[in-house]
């Protein structure tokens, strides 16, 4: 079962492959998406990791959350909201 980890306080030069890559060195990652702002498409800072299974989840949490990554401390967390911003952007394209 797939499981959806929200990544916070993410460098604002990032892109989602490396946060893809980021995460990969963890785990499966089935998808990685940066939210950006609807009208000028700048990174929002944070996005969201969908890992392949609990388990990778886990252990992706323990080892991300604090990690630093383009020189700012990740926070990653299981993703609370039942809002699934992959499913609304495959339906704009």
């Amino acid at each position: 079962m797939k499981v959806r980890l929200f990544v916070g306080n993410l460098s604002f030069s990032l892109g989602d492959a490396d946060l893809r890559e980021a995460f990969a060195e963890i785990g499966a990652v089935e998808r990685a998406e940066i939210v950006r702002d609807r009208f000028d498409g700048r990174s929002r800072g944070f996005g969201f990791v969908e890992m392949k299974n609990e388990a990778e989840a886990a252990v992706a949490v323990r080892a991300m959350n604090g990690k630093e990554l383009a020189g700012r401390p990740l926070r990653v967390e299981a993703a609370t909201s039942q809002r699934r911003p992959f499913e609304r952007n495959a339906a704009r394209a």
